[in-house]
């Protein structure tokens, strides 16, 4: 028996690639999610130009924030925490590389072909045939780069972190490549094979899995290693992290329907989305429990350490969140909440409060690991960002709740004639202020985003490329 030390480089210069556009992207995003939401306050600001219509930039802003912003966060991660758990380097260098240069030219394409009016119409699948198609090669080569790496793998285990990726991956791939089966009439512009209430059906099958499974279980996936590594505990039950899994990938893809309650879409239909999305509360707040739980023994730090605050309330969002959902989708609720601002509250509370919460707490882990530096420049600035980003998430999300249940009761208020009490621009009008308020909470975010992007590039600049590389490198110690 005797003991063999390998030494061998990790890929982080992808993990590095990935990790800094997160950072630009999620300025982008988010610089354009506030000028939209001034645009509701102040119209002016259209500049009554067709590219710069609310109408237009609003599809931008949510390509830049989910597939910009959070697929950089997701590809840097999964790329750092497969090699790391796996021991062992990414399957090709060759096909990273592309998965980062064709991504930048989906986001790229995006931002130039949806303020010029070409879309799909779909929401989160507006982009036209030619790009979507770029977007299935991309992903495509992810899947093989992923998938490689865990074959190849120097442990006998799979981390549970890494299950969530894997199924990531490949429900979006189908989510993707289902949903934007099309007849293409131009090199700009297609028309679904689906018609009228089947088309609506597959789209939020497709729009809330990507929600469900681009925006939950990949970050699950991130919260799994992130969580126990910052907090420097073992996960709270490995066990509930497997019927976690299980349970969640099961139920989540049958919950679309709840979009459609109200609609042309079969009543069974309805109750069936209604039912799996009430059921969907269980896996969802099991998985909340057992971050939650990680931090058993461990409060204490959250006094001094502001990457694991946004970690824990990236968790406590994602347990509001997916107790609202299921809520929202009983039709009797739905009936009042439908179609208001509640459901933009409702998807902030979790694309701010969740999403980006839990991606800025990794990144901050990340980013001085692959740069080869001890810790950020500045915990002071991480600190800042964070009270700017839960004090912007709160603002943003009860303007909305205000805003949205306000509307949904005037808009069904009726008087003593079984007239309607309101007229629309009555009730749109009494928004205003609501309006005003989520303005200065994205506000609020955006500018914690720039403290971000300051306290990365003082980091970069003083990270060296030996100290980096010898970042990368691990050892792995075996009997022989």
């Amino acid at each position: 028996m005797s003991t063999v030390n390998e030494q061998t480089a990790y890929n982080y210069k992808v993990v590095r690639q990935f990790a800094i556009m997160t950072v630009v992207w999620g300025i982008v995003g988010m610089g354009m999610g506030v000028l939209i939401a001034a645009q509701l306050v102040w119209p002016e600001l259209n500049f009554d130009l067709p590219w710069t219509s609310f109408g237009r930039l609003r599809p931008l802003h949510t390509n830049a924030v989910i597939f910009a912003f959070g697929g950089c966060a997701l590809f840097a991660t999964s790329y750092y925490v497969v090699q790391r758990t796996s021991q062992t380097r990414l399957f090709s260098d060759g096909l990273a590389n592309f998965t980062f240069w064709g991504w930048q030219a989906v986001i790229v394409l995006a931002a130039i072909s949806l303020p010029l009016g070409y879309t799909t119409t779909k929401e989160y699948a507006e982009l036209e045939w030619p790009i979507a198609i770029l977007l299935a090669i991309v992903w495509v080569c992810y899947a093989i780069v992923f998938f490689g790496t865990i074959v190849k793998r120097k442990t006998k285990h799979i981390y549970v972190g890494n299950w969530f990726y894997g199924a990531f991956i490949i429900v979006t791939a189908m989510l993707h490549i289902v949903n934007h089966v099309s007849v293409p009439v131009s090199w700009f512009k297609s028309y679904s094979m689906y018609a009228g209430a089947t088309d609506a059906m597959v789209q939020w099958w497709y729009g809330h899995n990507a929600v469900g499974f681009f925006l939950t279980t990949g970050f699950l996936g991130m919260m799994y290693y992130f969580v126990p590594k910052q907090a420097e505990r073992p996960i709270y039950s490995y066990r509930l992290s497997i019927v976690h899994f299980w349970a969640l990938i099961t139920l989540y893809i049958w919950a679309g329907p709840h979009h459609l309650h109200y609609t042309a879409l079969p009543d069974w239909a309805q109750s069936l989305g209604m039912a799996m999305s009430l059921i969907l509360l269980a896996p969802s707040w099991g998985g909340m429990i057992n971050g939650m739980m990680t931090l058993s023994g461990a409060w204490h730090k959250l006094r001094t350490d502001p990457i694991l605050r946004f970690l824990v309330v990236s968790l406590a969002f994602y347990g509001m969140s997916t107790f609202e959902g299921p809520m929202m989708a009983i039709k009797t609720v739905n009936a009042l909440s439908h179609y208001t601002d509640w459901t933009i509250g409702h998807v902030h509370a979790g694309a701010l409060g969740w999403v980006a919460m839990i991606s800025i707490g990794s990144l901050y882990h990340l980013i001085p690991r692959v740069f080869g530096r001890e810790q950020m420049h500045s915990v002071g600035l991480i600190n800042a960002h964070f009270w700017l980003a839960t004090i912007g998430t709160v603002l943003y999300i009860a303007s909305m709740w205000v805003n949205g249940i306000m509307q949904g009761l005037m808009w069904r208020a009726v008087d003593s004639n079984g007239s309607l009490t309101y007229s629309f621009v009555e009730a749109l009008s009494a928004s205003h202020y609501g309006y005003v308020v989520r303005a200065v909470g994205g506000a609020f975010f955006l500018t914690g985003m720039l403290l971000m992007a300051y306290n990365t590039w003082r980091t970069v600049r003083a990270s060296s490329p030996e100290a980096a590389e010898a970042a990368a490198r691990f050892t792995v110690e075996g009997a022989h």
